[in-house]
């Protein structure tokens, strides 16, 4: 076994990594950019070697710095987590060449199933079915056009490298084909540094389940069940889970046996994952394979009871698999959520920032199930625009899908994040969407449900009740109370709500609401974030955050301001007027940071609806800004090149 590995990555994986490495009495050694000096992977680590500047084309993707870093530590064997180096044939061949262990798949695997573009005719060869498209590289724009009316609209524009939804575009004309084709190119640049696209049918509403693959050195792969991970943003994953809910066990052992051929066929000996999408008609089909950990194997290791990183380890240090197919065993159910530093309302963007509060709820078991959180941040840490936007991953594990369903949502009530915008009302909200629970899903699921973006929900009925009862006894607690009943009108956003409330002790409460009778009970204390306690004896657990004449409640997904008032300060608070929005603005913000890539128009230019006037980028992602209506260009204000904050001028408009 190895006496010392270096974790060739950043974040939470390099953190996750590290701790079953301890565990198994393995030193660790980190490498960090300049920007990362202060991550917490580079604490947590044994050891920890600079490897240059940021963005990751400088430090993190640069070979001989990795390798310089295993000789200046001493490290023999190197994991590289997901993304970056991971899926690199030459990485590994070239560690291979130093006398350094990869843990991870042997080069010539790499090479075979990592490029999308020759794991498509591998999987052809050994008798995986396949989506329909080309498995060329598209050499330029009329390439792709043509390629594109060859296979059958809608097609996706994929990149050959890489994984994470980066270089992946949907198009639905061929006239969306060409920019499609240029920006899954640059993004592919960018985060791979392999540039070669290739065109395939895209299937409209499938599912995205994955099955996970596991092989040793001595020829023996096995398959570990497989994940559902249709619900998606910009082609990047959200929520996963294990075991699919589509999934029987007779389907459960054909995908196995497709996924266990085409790993066999290249002689496979790490962890490493089969795609497929899988049709209404239950039909599938191989989209790719990747070479390495998945961002969602924790779903995974919950219901098969296996560390998948220390499965890696043994493998890499020549142990045979301890276990075959017939020990795997899935129990229960188990459910993954993203946290990432992005804004849903706005189309996913990224943002960046301080991370001025992070308060994740602690891991462990409650409500017959246990919780797990893979972090790579804490609070204080700075999120920036060259890396990935995930913070951390909320897995729990129950008996049963609805009890994890529950589990989640309890969870997430307790994820407290200021200083940036990010997506946990939005994930606490699917958790409560009927198709969610009906197990209706699909990859065009967003799309579907939130054809207008996502915006918080508004509360209603026992929700509202609940929240009003909350938002008065808060008052109370904040601003003391004479003895009996005080009457009073809480306002929720545009719901109006007369409540009777009155202290019975410390923390202790009873409202009435047309007629009904509410008992309260928590131990929350003016300026604490995260009211917790029992409203009629069910556990709710509310963030609260001062505003102006008020406060902010947010529960589940419900995001509403809640202003306490007395009958009379209610009565004139009616009479006050409405401000109306104002939308006048003739400029082309920034709407997140980032750097400014391209500007395609020029001063004086007519425009139309929809064009496409520039391109930020920021975390990875090319974001193309367009023209929300007909208009002349007046002036040019941003340069090709600047990084622009958050409400930054590009543009302005005559």
């Amino acid at each position: 076994m190895f006496q010392k590995i270096l974790i060739a990555n950043r974040g939470e994986i390099a953190v996750r990594i590290m701790r079953t490495a301890r565990r198994m009495g393995i030193a660790t050694v980190a490498v960090y950019c300049d920007s990362d000096r202060d991550a917490l992977h580079v604490e947590m680590a044994d050891e920890a070697v600079n490897i240059g500047p940021p963005p990751a084309v400088t430090s993190y993707l640069v070979i001989h710095n990795i390798i310089e870093a295993c000789r200046k530590s001493g490290a023999e064997a190197v994991h590289p987590g997901y993304g970056f180096l991971s899926e690199r044939a030459d990485f590994a061949a070239r560690l291979e060449a130093e006398g350094i262990a990869f843990i991870g798949p042997n080069a010539k695997a790499i090479a075979a199933l990592g490029d999308k573009i020759a794991s498509k005719k591998l999987a052809l060869a050994a008798g995986v079915r396949t989506v329909p498209g080309l498995a060329d590289a598209i050499a330029d724009e009329a390439a792709a056009v043509a390629a594109a009316a060859q296979v059958g609209l809608p097609v996706m524009i994929k990149a050959s490298a890489g994984g994470g939804g980066k270089g992946m575009r949907i198009a639905r004309s061929l006239a969306e084909v060409g920019e499609a084709w240029r920006l899954s190119r640059s993004e592919a640049k960018a985060s791979f540094g392999d540039d070669r696209i290739f065109i395939e049918r895209y299937i409209e509403n499938p599912r995205h389940i994955e099955v996970q693959v596991l092989g040793d050195k001595r020829g023996q792969v096995i398959h570990l069940g497989e994940r559902e991970c249709s619900i998606q943003r910009r082609n990047q994953k959200i929520i996963e889970e294990a075991p699919s809910p589509a999934v029987d066990a007779e389907l459960r052992a054909e995908m196995g046996r497709q996924a266990v051929a085409l790993a066999n066929a290249v002689g496979y000996d790490s962890a490493g994952t089969v795609e497929f999408v899988f049709g209404e008609d239950r039909q599938f089909y191989f989209l790719e394979m990747n070479t390495r950990l998945q961002v969602e194997h924790p779903v995974t290791e919950f219901v098969t009871g296996l560390d998948l990183v220390e499965e890696m380890i043994r493998i890499a240090a020549g142990e045979p698999l301890r276990f075959g197919q017939a020990d795997v065993k899935l129990d229960g159910w188990a459910i993954e959520a993203r946290l990432c530093a992005e804004d849903p309302v706005r189309d996913f963007l990224p943002s960046i920032g301080r991370l001025d509060r992070l308060q994740l709820p602690p891991a462990g078991h409650f409500d017959h199930a246990e919780l797990r959180i893979d972090s790579g941040v804490v609070e204080g840490s700075e999120i920036s625009i060259h890396f990935d936007s995930l913070l951390a991953k909320v897995i729990v594990h129950a008996p049963n899908r609805r009890a994890a369903t529950e589990a989640m949502r309890a969870a997430l009530d307790g994820v407290v994040v200021d200083g940036i915008l990010h997506n946990a009302s939005f994930l606490s909200a699917l958790m409560a969407h009927p198709r969610w629970a009906e197990a209706r899903l699909s990859a065009g699921f967003l799309r579907e449900e939130y054809p207008d973006g996502f915006r918080a929900l508004a509360p209603s009925g026992t929700e509202a009740t609940s929240l009003a009862a909350i938002a008065a006894a808060i008052d109370l607690r904040r601003n003391g109370h004479s003895p009996g009943m005080q009457r009073r009108v809480v306002r929720l956003g545009d719901i109006r709500v007369e409540v009777e409330i009155a202290a019975r002790g410390e923390g202790d409460y009873v409202a009435v609401i047309a007629g009904r009778e509410i008992s309260l009970r928590s131990g929350w204390r003016p300026g604490g974030v995260l009211w917790s306690g029992y409203v009629d004896g069910a556990g709710m657990t509310v963030q609260v955050r001062p505003i102006t004449a008020g406060i902010r409640l947010d529960w589940r997904g419900i995001s509403v301001p809640a202003r306490v008032m007395t009958p009379r300060v209610a009565e004139l608070d009616a009479l006050m007027p409405k401000k109306a929005a104002n939308n006048s603005s003739k400029a082309l913000r920034c709407p997140m940071p980032g750097l400014l890539t391209a500007i395609h128009v020029g001063a004086g230019q007519k425009v139309g609806a929809g064009q496409s006037l520039a391109i930020v980028e920021a975390m990875k992602m090319a974001n193309v800004l367009r023209a929300d209506h007909d208009a002349t260009v007046a002036r040019i204000v941003a340069r090709q090149g600047d990084i622009l904050p958050v409400g930054a001028v590009i543009l302005e408009f005559e």
